[in-house]
């Protein structure tokens, strides 16, 4: 129909056209043939290419709206932002606070979605003082978020607010976990360093003539040293697995050769808890990008676990598994008591444990399987576990 419009012009004239000639004539086709003749330029003809909107227009929406610049510069911000006026009303809110918080209607008070009650009182008093605002705002739903909320007067004669949410969740929660690494590893020094000082103190005062005293103390000492030894070594390999974690490995791998002597490796461990380490090695290579000593020590610390915390199950199976066009896998599979649901997401953790006596008098430092995760992440390689109370426990690297 609007093609119709732009056109009426030549249909007008073609009808006029027409009827003069079949007046003159009464021939019906030479009446069609004029009309023809009057239409056909409409169908070569172009609609006229809409001029660019004019500097004077852009000048007349910028004075019609306030606000333009100031919208146009917090469109790309990644944080959200919020401009209110006096009353708290929302007058623009950018598309990240679209996706954070919802879409707000024209005029709609800003607390219709953000009703946390510290947050609101902040805003309010803002408002009602014309200072700036800050506090920190933490949201559950749909996923944990932190934010840092500032409410800021706009500078000049301007009458409205604006209202910033800085996400500092991934801040918060490096925060955290250096302090929980932190608080872990000192108490997993504290109680070997207190037992050192304890016996030393006894080998000194009352038992300085007891001979056998003496030897059940020393050995009592030498597995605490021990046992701070291997913690200090975990704790310097994921030092060093942190400052590479983004340098991905580069060097060919063949995959049989290494699990066939990790397993030898383990062997007389799995023999001393009555553990026997079952292979299924393929007979061609199995070629992955990495580095051959870190996967060395990922597997055998998955192996090792397999055999110390499955020995109950008396076996522990080894597959690699490499079909063509489908992804590298190695499992380890222990036939062991399993592992409750709650704690297999956490396994990874620094300093975790199911079990913590069960895991100290294994001599585990709860740092073995962060460290496998470390050692995979760098190499672009996954982690999956699955278990079942009863039935024992998989570790698959999925490369």
């Amino acid at each position: 129909m609007s093609w119709l419009m732009r056109r009426k012009a030549y249909i007008l004239c073609g009808a006029f056209g027409m009827l003069i000639v079949y007046g003159a004539t009464r021939n019906g086709w030479a009446a069609i043939g004029a009309i023809l003749i009057a239409i056909l330029p409409a169908f070569f003809t172009r609609d006229p290419v809409p001029a660019p909107l004019a500097q004077d227009d852009v000048t007349a929406e910028i004075a019609n709206d306030p606000l333009f610049e100031v919208k146009a510069a917090f469109a790309g911000f990644d944080s959200p932002v919020f401009l209110l006026d006096r009353g708290g009303y929302v007058l623009y809110q950018n598309p990240s606070a679209a996706h954070a918080f919802g879409e707000f209607r024209d005029g709609q008070h800003v607390s219709a979605r953000i009703r946390l009650p510290a947050v609101l009182d902040t805003i309010r008093e803002a408002l009602d003082t014309g200072k700036t605002g800050t506090i920190e705002y933490s949201a559950m739903l749909p996923s944990e978020s932190v934010y840092l909320v500032r409410i800021i007067k706009a500078q000049g004669e301007a009458d409205y607010y604006v209202l910033i949410f800085r996400d500092i969740s991934e801040t918060r929660r490096i925060d955290r976990m250096r302090s929980d690494f932190v608080a872990n590893a000192s108490h997993e020094l504290r109680t070997p360093l207190a037992s050192l000082r304890g016996f030393i103190e006894t080998l000194l005062g009352p038992a300085r003539n007891d001979q056998k005293a003496q030897e059940k103390f020393l050995g009592i000492m030498q597995e605490q040293v021990t046992r701070m030894s291997r913690l200090v070594d975990d704790l310097m390999s994921l030092s060093r697995l942190e400052l590479k974690a983004r340098l991905a490995p580069q060097d060919a791998v063949d995959l049989v050769p290494l699990i066939g002597s990790v397993c030898d490796a383990l062997a007389p461990l799995a023999s001393d808890v009555g553990v026997e380490i079952v292979k299924t090695l393929p007979a061609q290579p199995v070629m992955v990008t990495g580095d051959r000593d870190e996967l060395t020590q990922v597997f055998e610390n998955l192996i090792e676990n397999a055999c110390k915390y499955g020995q109950d199950g008396k076996k522990v199976d080894v597959t690699i598994t490499a079909e063509p066009d489908q992804p590298v896998e190695i499992s380890v599979r222990d036939y062991g008591p399993g592992i409750p649901d709650e704690h297999v997401p956490r396994l990874t953790e620094r300093f975790y444990r199911v079990n913590v006596e069960s895991s100290r008098s294994k001599k585990g430092t709860g740092l073995g399987l962060a460290i496998v995760k470390h050692i995979l992440t760098r190499h672009r390689a996954r982690l999956i576990i699955r278990s079942e109370v009863g039935q024992g426990s998989t570790f698959t690297v999925r490369f």
